[in-house]
């Protein structure tokens, strides 16, 4: 699980729990400049992965870590799809980012409500 959350003009990801050690990574930090949007997507978890390096997947229970797929890298960390938000992203490492938040809608919307209040 994930907590996103918004710092300066900053959009931070804490990786919560156990889930550090799969996706091998315990925070990212992102200008708002650089995110261009989110969206709550339970259904991503049934799109292709690509080829995990590094991180976890065992279908069904978790994806974690970075993941390459189309010559773009993504990063998951997702349990229950139902919970699944997408970050999109530019000029940054990641293309996306696809988490797993307590609250997706609340999470789009401080997202969205950052990156309204920047234009």
């Amino acid at each position: 699980m994930a907590l996103v959350t918004i710092d300066g003009d900053n959009l931070v990801v804490e990786i919560k729990g156990l889930d550090k050690l799969w996706a091998l990574k315990s925070s990212l930090t992102i200008p708002l400049a650089n995110v261009r949007g989110a969206t709550a997507d339970p259904d991503i978890a049934a799109e292709p992965k690509g080829i995990r390096a590094p991180g976890a997947h065992v279908p069904g229970v978790i994806t974690a870590g970075t993941f390459h797929l189309d010559g773009e890298k993504v990063f998951w960390d997702v349990k229950d799809p139902a919970k699944a938000v997408v970050l999109e992203l530019a000029d940054e490492r990641y293309a996306r980012l696809v988490l797993q938040v307590d609250d997706p809608r609340e999470t789009v919307a401080l997202v969205e409500n950052a990156l309204s209040g920047r234009k």
